[in-house]
């Protein structure tokens, strides 16, 4: 069941479209135009339909941290389907690893400040959220439309930031060669100044998920 990240970046290499962030700290690639106009919508569509307030592991205190609005994606929607598809052509993962598509909405004024998708080992939710499955392995997210102003992705450790761009892909390696977690992955969703963004994110783990 396992999908060694090595093997996962050497497949992502292979796209003719995929261009890799070259830097020697972070596994970080981009796609454009990798979902095309109709799922687009369709994942809009279902993500408003369902939308809840944000959360994070390990409260920090901070009731500003993450001020998104998220659900989770009924894995039986066609467009889900599809889009699990699309994935799975590209990346090559085992979907039995994959967790549940999550779509965020970020209204003006929202954002997610500077973290890891990682869960911090030793932090006080670990074992509840990676004790049966494992740590989050591979992100794969997905801008499902352009936003007037700011909500850009920042990676600040390695100097990249991705501006909202409809259908284009990011994804990284939230580990390192060896199996760590890699800190250089802290990204911040940046705040959306005017207007409204929808992302898609997809996340691995090392063990399948429970269905």
């Amino acid at each position: 069941m396992d999908a060694p990240s090595d093997s996962v970046a050497a497949r992502l290499s292979l796209n003719p479209g995929l261009q890799r962030v070259p830097h020697p700290k972070i596994e970080l690639f981009q796609l454009k135009d990798f979902v095309p106009d109709h799922l687009r919508a369709e994942l809009i569509r279902l993500i408003d339909k369902d939308r809840r307030p944000s959360t994070i592991a390990d409260a920090n205190g901070d009731d500003y941290f993450r001020t998104s609005e998220t659900c989770d994606l009924p894995r039986d929607e066609t467009a889900v389907t599809e889009l699990e598809s699309l994935l799975f052509a590209l990346n090559g993962i085992d979907p039995a690893l994959g967790e549940p598509v999550q779509g965020q909405r970020y209204d003006a004024g929202q954002e997610f400040k500077a973290h890891t998708d990682y869960f911090t080992p030793g932090g006080a939710d670990y074992e509840q959220y990676c004790g049966e499955t494992g740590q989050r392995t591979w992100t794969f997210m997905v801008y499902l439309n352009a936003v007037e102003a700011g909500g850009a992705t920042r990676f600040k450790v390695v100097g990249k930031t991705f501006q909202p761009e409809a259908g284009r892909l990011l994804c990284w390696n939230n580990q390192r060669p060896d199996g760590s977690v890699n800190p250089n992955t802290l990204h911040h969703g940046m705040k959306v100044r005017k207007g409204v963004k929808y992302v898609i994110t997809k996340w691995y783990r090392e063990r399948p998920w429970p269905w």
